[in-house]
Parts: structure tokens; sequence; C-alpha cells
């Protein structure tokens, strides 16, 4: 994980944390607007109401602070996908992670909006993470859903694409929300858009990974 200049001084004062958070949370407005190739320091210290020299005792660089943020990011996105429980029952976990996935997008659209474009650029700073621990985690629970298929628990489906699917249609929210707002109108696109969402999802993957039992 990248560490803030000033965290490498022997004792980092409430003062030296505050100010790496107020910079961190700028620098999180400028990258998910702008994206990394987009973004400049002096952008980051406006938004930040800091001085560039300032903002620089704290983070040395523009990588730094894109890095912090991936850090940061990567653990978040990743923790409702760890909670996949190969014990549960099977419908209960996907409607759980799907609703999961859901309220991330409510509740942090900027991480999600920074993660998009980073992959969307080929995704330089993180390739080894999206190669190890991501592709570790994900090949783990594909071989749960794996074992709910063989169990006859749910209808035979890939693993892989039923993640990417909920990935894809959860994140949409959060990526594509003024679009998302703009085609539901005034009506339906207040916070209630997540629990209508929600719904529909759930119908759509559960209904979908029901299996198909005989007519008796």
């Amino acid at each position: 994980m990248a560490i803030p200049r000033a965290a490498k001084t022997l004792r980092r004062t409430r003062i030296q944390e505050e100010k790496e958070e107020q910079i961190l949370e700028a620098a999180l407005d400028v990258f998910s607007a702008r994206g990394f190739r987009g973004s400049t320091i002096d952008q980051i210290a406006e938004v930040a109401g800091m001085s560039k020299p300032n903002l620089l005792y704290y983070f040395r660089t523009k990588e730094a602070m894109h890095r912090a943020l991936i850090d940061r990011v990567l653990y978040t996105w990743l923790e409702p996908l760890r909670a996949f429980d190969a014990e549960g029952n099977p419908e209960e976990e996907i409607r759980s992670y799907i609703r999961r996935k859901l309220e991330m997008a409510r509740d942090f659209p900027r991480e999600s909006r920074l993660f998009a474009n980073e992959v969307l650029q080929g995704a330089p700073h993180i390739e080894d993470e999206l190669k190890g621990p991501l592709k570790q985690l994900v090949d783990e629970k594909a071989e749960v859903i794996r074992a709910w298929t063989k169990s006859g628990k749910i209808a035979k489906c890939d693993p892989y694409h039923l993640i990417f699917a909920i990935w894809s249609t959860t994140q949409h929210y959060a990526d594509f929300d003024v679009q998302v707002r703009a085609v539901l109108g005034q009506e339906h696109a207040g916070e209630g858009r997540f629990e209508d969402a929600a719904r529909f999802l759930e119908q759509l993957f559960i209904g979908g990974l029901r299996p198909n039992l005989p007519i008796t």
C-alpha cells in the first residue's frame, strides 16, 4: 500500500492524518471525474484548498495519491465477494451479494468511477492485483458456484460470467449514474431506484439460476 510521505515521520499527528484525508478526498473527486491521465496535482491542490508545496509534503507525486486510493478501493470493492459463503443458501448468498454491490454503487460512486477509469485505461497501476489477488479470489468463488451447480442447488452456468454479469449490472448504477437518472426521469430517479434495481436484479439472476425441476 502506498505510504504518504508524512506517514514516514516517527510520530504522525492528528493534523497530519486529517490533511492526508483531506488530500485523498480531493484526489478522489478529481481522479473519478478526469481519470489518472487527465488529472494534475494543481487540480487536486485546488480542490483540497491547499498550496501545491503543502500538498507535496504529504504525497510526493500524483501516482502516490492515486495508488493510496486504488489500494482502498480494491480492498473495499472485494469485500462483498469475500463474504460469499460456500456453506450458505445459494439464493440468499446471491441475493446478498447483489444488494451489497448495489449499496456500494449507491454509497461509493466516486470509488467505482475511479476503478472503472483505471481499467478503461488498461489498468496500468493495478494489473498485478487483477492477475494476482483478484483472480485468486474470483477463482475461489467460481469453485463455490460450480459446487452449487454440481449438487443441483442452482442451474448450470458459467461462474465467471455470472460474477461478471453481477459486477456490470450493479456497478452501472454508479458509473453511469447521470444516464440512469436522466432516463428514469425525476419521478423514479430518487434513492428508491436502488431498491427497484435490487428487486429486478434478484428476479433476473435468482429466477434464472433456479434449477429446472422435473414435472411430476
